[in-house]
């Protein structure tokens, strides 16, 4: 199982890099990622049936979920819109501007950010109590926690911006609703690295429609980037026998295309 596992990641790292390498400048005269298409063919919700539900009422989300690998934000998942991004002169600016081959934020072992880390192909557990629910991601270890309790947002002036946010949950219904603000803008929504800035908020769902199975959706809103919202929805797979492992990341490793995966110039990334 732990062969299996390293060879998956081997797998999908390999995937992810041909990709990054194929990035938005090696994409000319194929519609350049704007992501043309509705997702999966034939695509459903899943089917609604009994849930389970934790001692406090609430859908029990606890467990390992598996996610569809989302690598370009517009072509993953169910009913993705709009189907061509609708850039923002600076976002356009952004978008046109980066070229994978030149080296990748990720690269150098930092924080995927929010988004990404939805669309990456790697497990995560979520640990659920009555008012928190944390988010263990295999890849890179990172974790997220998102309260529950009603807590509202601090003043803008009192947050700090962060590569995955600020986060608050509540439940309506069965649905668990999520908002995300406060970010650093320094990270891409997916691997091909369509961009965003520090003004996006996110909006996500989770509902769990039977023992196995969550209904997912998730809104971007970033007015400096696009001219309007990014929507996208899936479904995650809980599996009984999964697990979390250990996941190390080591800047410049050694890649089976070129090398290694190239680290930015930080001074120009910064600007």
């Amino acid at each position: 199982m732990r062969n299996l596992r390293m060879y998956s990641a081997l797998a999908a790292s390999f995937a992810a890099f041909v990709l990054m390498a194929v990035g938005p400048s090696s994409l000319a005269g194929q519609e350049k990622a704007k992501g043309k298409g509705k997702g999966p063919v034939g695509y459903q919700k899943p089917v609604k049936g009994t849930i389970p539900r934790t001692g406090d009422g609430q859908p029990d989300l606890n467990g390992v979920w598996m996610r569809p690998y989302t690598p370009d934000m517009t072509k993953g998942g169910a009913n993705a819109s709009p189907s061509t991004l609708n850039f923002t002169d600076w976002g356009k600016g952004k978008w046109d501007n980066y070229h994978a081959e030149d080296g990748d934020y990720a690269g150098a072992c930092l924080p995927f950010g929010l988004v990404r880390s939805i669309n990456a192909p790697h497990p995560m557990q979520v640990v659920q109590s009555k008012n928190f629910i944390a988010f263990l991601h295999e890849q890179n270890t990172w974790f997220t926690k998102v309260p529950t309790d009603g807590r509202p947002f601090p003043k803008d002036n009192e947050m700090d911006p962060t590569w995955f946010g600020t986060s608050r949950g509540h439940w309506e219904g069965d649905t668990l609703v999520i908002e995300t603000k406060n970010f650093n803008g320094k990270t891409r929504l997916d691997t091909i690295g369509h961009p965003h800035s520090e003004k996006m908020s996110v909006r996500e769902t989770w509902t769990l429609m039977n023992p196995t199975q969550v209904y997912y959706t998730i809104e971007i809103n970033d007015p400096r980037t696009y001219k309007e919202p990014i929507k996208s929805e899936r479904t995650f797979t809980r599996d009984p026998n999964g697990e979390v492992m250990e996941y190390s990341c080591e800047e410049n490793n050694k890649s089976l295309l070129e090398g290694r995966i190239k680290v930015p110039d930080f001074a120009e990334w910064l600007k």
